[in-house]
C-alpha cells in the first residue's frame, strides 16, 4: 500500500510545496492566536470565563 501511495505521489509534479504550504498555514494561525491572546482586553477575557459560573445566563435557558 505504502509502495503505491509513494509511487503515485512521485509521479505528481511540485508535490513537495504541498507539505510546506501546510507548515507555513499551520505557523501562521499560531502566530496570529499567540498574538491576539496577548492583545486581548482583560475586561474581555474575565467575562468569557465566567461564562459558564453565570447563573442568570443558565437560568434564562432553562425558562
Amino acid at each position: 500500500m505504502l509502495k503505491f501511495v509513494k509511487g503515485y505521489m512521485e509521479s505528481i509534479e511540485g508535490v513537495a510545496t504541498y507539505p510546506m504550504l501546510s507548515l507555513l498555514i499551520f505557523f501562521v494561525f499560531f502566530i496570529i492566536l499567540f498574538w491576539w491572546v496577548f492583545t486581548a482586553s482583560k475586561a474581555y477575557i474575565k467575562e468569557v470565563s465566567e461564562l459558564p459560573l453565570d447563573n442568570t445566563n443558565q437560568q434564562n435557558n432553562q425558562s
